[in-house]
């Protein structure tokens, strides 16, 4: 059953009105009773949640306190692990972390703990970002990104003090929390143009990372690894590695991507033509081209259509 910290929080929210934080809260009850082998209950609550929040017109979005505004952003993610096309490795470590987070209980009882530290790396739209809200659905848990790049430049001299505030919340309200762009705060201390201010920075961080004992998964995403500080490395349980997608991911998203919409055409020219495109431009290719069927009355994407797509894409991509 719920923990005794958690039927307080209910009620206190529910007292206090805070519709929100007593949504948030039931949904981590879900989550215990599901860990715990408990799926009917599970089911229940979150059934019993989903029909008030529509009654009351919400939405998913979750609230946060207002100082915080503009650096992050709070969601329900929707998104199942069948949606992320990256390799059988990624995908099986992926499973790994999302099995033994279900099973956290049962690793306590011999003295481990579950990953629940994750540094994601690798070139922009490759499936980071994604992955972290594949993580937050299959745990059914809410997904919290911090606009780390915000965090900094808004709060230059009270960053310590933010990042003190945001894992103070780690503590108190599970859920997967997505620290994008991770390089602006977890640089290099050694580097010549750092400052003073930055690199003290960068010690809270590693120290609230390092302290940090609580339910919720941290994960830090950087396109840029070169940048971080080595001692970053030493506190994350996990580091998945992320790359451009070969020819055989690169049909399957396309495939996915393109669903019903999916024409008779032979794919080498297409396969040729995508090489080199992250996920997310492969993604936006596709789309481009479902549109233009759309527009056009058609039922079924024209390869020519798909290729201009993707050669827009290169072009915007060689651009950069």
């Amino acid at each position: 059953m719920a923990t005794a910290e958690q039927i307080k929080a209910l009620i206190r929210s529910h007292l206090s009105e805070d519709d929100e934080r007593f949504y948030t809260l039931a949904l981590q009850v879900a989550a215990h009773e599901a860990q715990q082998g408990h799926t009917g209950l599970a089911h229940d609550i979150r059934v019993i949640v989903d029909k008030s929040r529509k009654a009351r017109g919400g939405n998913a979005l979750l609230k946060f306190p207002s100082d915080l505004a503009g650096m992050v952003i709070s969601e329900q993610a929707n998104l199942p692990l069948s949606t992320l096309v990256v390799s059988d490795e990624l995908h099986n470590r992926i499973r790994r972390i999302v099995h033994e987070h279900r099973q956290q209980d049962k690793l306590k009882r011999h003295g481990l703990a579950n990953r629940r530290k994750i540094l994601l790396v690798g070139p922009p739209g490759t499936g980071k970002t994604l992955t972290a809200q594949v993580i937050a659905h299959e745990l059914r848990m809410p997904l919290h990104t911090i606009q780390v790049d915000k965090l900094v430049t808004k709060f230059m001299g009270e960053t310590s003090a933010k990042l003190r505030q945001i894992f103070d919340l780690i503590r108190d309200e599970q859920g997967v929390y997505l620290f994008d762009e991770f390089d602006a705060i977890g640089g290099e201390r050694s580097r010549d143009n750092d400052v003073g201010e930055m690199r003290r920075v960068l010690n809270a961080l590693l120290q609230f990372i390092e302290q940090d004992a609580s339910d919720s998964l941290i994960i830090g995403a950087t396109n840029n690894p070169g940048l971080l500080d080595r001692a970053l490395f030493r506190r994350f349980d996990d580091v998945l590695h992320y790359a451009l997608p070969d020819e055989s991911a690169r049909r399957r998203l396309a495939e996915n991507v393109l669903g019903t919409f999916k024409g008779r055409f032979a794919w080498e020219s297409i396969l040729a033509e995508s090489a080199g495109l992250s996920h997310a431009e492969l993604d936006h290719a596709c789309r481009d081209a479902i549109k233009e069927a759309i527009l056009n009355d058609r039922q079924k994407v024209d390869r020519q259509v798909l290729l201009q797509a993707l050669r827009e894409r290169r072009q915007t991509h060689e651009r950069r």
